[in-house]
């Protein structure tokens, strides 16, 4: 488990932290998990490596890893509270990631963003490689 500190802010490992309900309520309003239901939700970060930002004991953000802890991850549900945007909290989230122990040496750290592709570029995302193909097998 890893607690770190920045201002007010604290990001946590510790699932036993996480508000599951303040958690889907904020899921629920974004465009990728709007019909996330409590049982996927916590089937899904019963399964990941998770990170909770939290203010006052109150959580204001999250995001999970989906990780073999080996080779690679798959970073998802980065989301922040509506009242606690645009005060570095994603950023904080994504560094704490990046910085975790068991994520270090991994070939590929991977995710998909509609609406944050700079807070992403300043930690080293970018476009796949040319010549590679992100290919998927989704539910329609």
């Amino acid at each position: 488990m890893i607690d770190l500190r920045r201002g007010a802010t604290t990001i946590s490992t510790d699932r036993r932290s996480i508000d599951l309900d303040g958690l889907l309520a904020m899921l629920r309003g974004s465009h990728w998990a709007g019909e996330m239901t409590r049982e996927l939700l916590e089937r899904a970060v019963a399964n990941s490596l998770c990170f909770g930002a939290y203010e006052g004991g109150r959580m204001i953000g999250f995001a999970r890893a989906v990780t073999d802890l080996a080779t690679y991850a798959y970073l998802t549900d980065v989301i922040v509270a509506e009242d606690a945007r645009g005060r570095g909290i994603g950023s904080f989230l994504v560094e704490s990631i990046l910085a975790h122990p068991e994520l270090q040496g991994l070939r590929r750290i991977a995710l998909f963003t509609r609406d944050a592709p700079a807070l992403y570029a300043k930690f080293g995302f970018g476009p796949m490689k040319e010549g590679a193909n992100y290919m998927e097998k989704g539910r329609r």
